[in-house]
């Protein structure tokens, strides 16, 4: 089962996720894609982490997410968006290749029997980046959101913290 979790930025994506995977586990995993980039991104992983209690495993994985041995299990992938920012920095910015290598990794992710909850943030629905780089990411971001979206089962909109089934 997969289930697809997307919105804006604070929109509620990441509390309805963890509820999501606690009403189907008494034991999920939680898997954290983000570098630590600066003190206030290390402030905000510290936030995320503290909203989870004992019950949860949680698993650091910039990149390579199907070489976590998911079976059998529910996970939340936190989030689509910080996971391609990893291609997208080590492939300095070539966003074809990145989404290449991406879709690869989610395809292989997949095909493990368990039941993911994927975040990811609908970028294209804020402001316009003002950089190339930003513009490109976007672009990035909104294809990738919908080669996951075409593979989920259920698919959420959150929209001020209220869930939108869109799928």
């Amino acid at each position: 089962m997969i289930w697809y979790i997307t919105g804006g930025e604070r929109s509620g994506k990441s509390s309805y996720a963890q509820k999501l995977a606690l009403e189907q586990s008494g034991s999920p995993v939680y898997v954290a894609t983000s570098r630590i980039w600066d003190e206030d991104f290390k402030n905000r992983v510290k936030r995320h982490i503290s909203d989870r209690d004992e019950r949860w495993t949680t698993i650091e994985e910039e990149k390579y997410l199907s070489k976590i041995d998911l079976r059998g299990k529910v996970a939340v992938i936190d989030c689509v968006t910080l996971w391609l920012t990893n291609f997208y920095t080590d492939t300095k910015y070539d966003v074809q290749q990145s989404l290449k290598l991406a879709k690869e990794e989610f395809d292989l992710l997949v095909k493990t029997e368990c039941t993911l909850i994927i975040i990811s943030n609908e970028l294209g629905m804020g402001m316009h980046a003002d950089t190339e780089i930003g513009r490109k990411f976007t672009e990035l971001q909104g294809w990738m959101n919908q080669h996951i979206s075409a593979r989920a089962d259920k698919a959420i909109l959150m929209i001020s913290g209220i869930p939108v089934p869109i799928k």
